[in-house]
């Protein structure tokens, strides 16, 4: 049964992982087997990153580059296939917040959303898709959010950006699961990030959110680490399509 999760000899490409969420999937993939290739904006943090994941043991390379450039991205995946190996798993992870009151919400930060939490996803896996589709098969995970499904006040954007992922990933499902690409989605809870800092840091907002979570406290980035293996491997072969929620029920109950 372990070989269903084993991705010794798999290529994962993670984007936005030099901290938080990606960078806990990508040493939960590089636990599993697989080599990982980091990405992010900032080299010298991607750096940190890699050289700690390295000090475990693991095969990682640092490429930093701008998802939300499509000819950037483009070039970025054209020099990691030429010169490392074919992408087997895409983990989309970049994104970002921005809070206040919908009716002040500033223009250029819409902006700024949308090209980061889905342009960058629509041009990361389109020039790994093109790939992935001559060799017949691949993995492509989005990383979604509760707020693919609910919203809050003075994040009516990001909700939007995080259900259009949502529809997204089901279109890249209806297009390329034919050649043996499966495309699904993670939507994590609130978990303990430096993207979630400020929310953290808030009594107020920590104290509703323990009460309103039926497992009544943050969630880890580690426990984001099953559901990403178990999509990035052989043991999710017929799953297409879907969004997997992992917030300690919050999505369940009123």
């Amino acid at each position: 049964m372990n070989s269903l999760f084993d991705l010794s000899g798999k290529l994962a490409l993670v984007t936005g992982s030099s901290q938080g969420i990606g960078y806990a999937l990508a040493d939960g993939l590089a636990q599993h087997g697989a080599a990982i290739v980091l990405n992010g904006r900032n080299p010298d943090k991607l750096d940190a990153a890699a050289e700690a994941l390295r000090a475990k043991g693991f095969e990682v390379t640092a490429i930093p580059f701008d998802v939300t450039e499509n000819q950037v991205t483009e070039d970025a995946i054209a020099r990691i296939e030429r010169e490392i190996g074919p992408i087997d798993v895409l983990v989309n992870n970049a994104g970002m917040q921005f809070r206040t009151p919908l009716e002040d919400f500033p223009g250029d930060r819409w902006e700024q959303l949308l090209k980061t939490n889905i342009s960058s996803v629509f041009y990361v896996s389109q020039a790994v898709a093109r790939r992935m589709i001559k060799r017949r098969c691949g993995k492509i995970i989005n990383i979604a959010s509760v707020q693919s499904e609910l919203a809050r006040p003075g994040i009516a954007p990001y909700t939007a950006t995080k259900g259009a992922l949502r529809n997204l990933t089901r279109g890249m499902c209806t297009d390329w699961a034919q050649y043996g690409i499966q495309v699904n989605a993670i939507a994590p809870g609130y978990f303990k990030t430096p993207l979630n800092q400020a929310l953290i840091d808030n009594p107020d907002f920590s104290t509703w959110l323990v009460n309103r979570t039926p497992a009544r406290r943050w969630g880890e980035v580690q426990e984001l680490i099953g559901a990403a293996v178990f999509l990035a491997s052989d043991a999710s072969s017929f799953v297409n399509g879907h969004t997997l929620y992992v917030d300690g029920g919050i999505t369940a109950c009123l």
